[in-house]
């Protein structure tokens, strides 16, 4: 069963991939997710619980200012965070790939949601009513903690986005978000690191501060100093150590 454009309230169920889910856990997740950061033991209980659903790009996951406190385990696929700013204008916020959670601050704190998530691609997800991610939290100090500094870690990314507008260029502030996005959703290719995220450039726009006309000018000249490719479908870092250099970062240790 798919869902449609909007899901609200406790989600329906898709039963037809159920028995998939115990291959899940020993799948490789994103490093820096909440899956791929758990152990294969709390893995595979969190993998266990709620509800598989199905979205197909473009539906809303989540809906801003609804009263819903379900989370969303995402299980394949990719989701934009975005919210609504004074003007009406939708401004996006972040962006999560299989192995992230979504919902969890209004699960968390009871209020409602503080943003709308939607289906970039097709998108699969475990969804999780309030009570029962309470409950893993409480049984499983692993998660909670994890779960908990995955949360700090979006907050810092958050400040970190403000003081780039006010301190870097916007050619700075493209390649630093660029670098960050590679290391939670790169894959080494031949020719360099693919992102397995695709951001239009308004969106790259509004994540770093900047007018879409000055993006446009600046993915060209990451483009004509060998940096960058880019193309319909992915956005491929052909110097990674060059492009951290540009952004003002260290390099990490090997």
């Amino acid at each position: 069963m798919r869902l449609g454009t909007m899901m609200t309230g406790t989600p329906n169920a898709d039963r037809s991939g159920e028995h998939m889910d115990a291959q899940i856990g020993s799948e490789e997740w994103p490093a820096r997710s909440l899956l791929g950061l758990l152990s294969l033991p709390a893995r595979r209980e969190l993998l266990g619980l709620g509800t598989r659903v199905r979205f197909e790009a473009g539906s809303v996951l989540l809906s801003e200012g609804m009263n819903d406190q379900h989370v969303l385990l995402l299980l394949s696929g990719f989701a934009k965070v975005t919210a609504t700013v004074e003007n009406g204008e939708s401004s996006l916020l972040a962006v999560r790939a299989a192995g992230d959670t979504v919902g969890e601050m209004a699960s968390m704190t009871g209020a409602p949601r503080s943003a709308t998530v939607t289906a970039c691609g097709p998108l699969t997800a475990r969804a999780l009513p309030s009570g029962v991610l309470r409950e893993l939290l409480l049984r499983r100090p692993e998660v909670s903690m994890t779960l908990t500094a995955i949360v700090a870690e979006r907050l810092r990314w958050a400040n970190q986005r403000r003081l780039d507008f006010r301190g870097y260029p916007a050619k700075v502030r493209l390649a630093r978000l660029l670098v960050e996005l590679a290391a939670a959703y790169g894959s080494p290719v031949a020719e360099g690191v693919v992102v397995n995220c695709r951001l239009t450039q308004p969106e790259m726009a509004t994540l770093v501060g900047a007018a879409e006309t000055t993006i446009h000018k600046v993915l060209r000249e990451l483009r004509d100093e060998g940096l960058l490719k880019t193309g319909y479908r992915a956005t491929v870092i052909r110097d990674l150590h060059r492009l951290r250099r540009l952004a003002g970062l260290a390099d990490e240790p090997r």
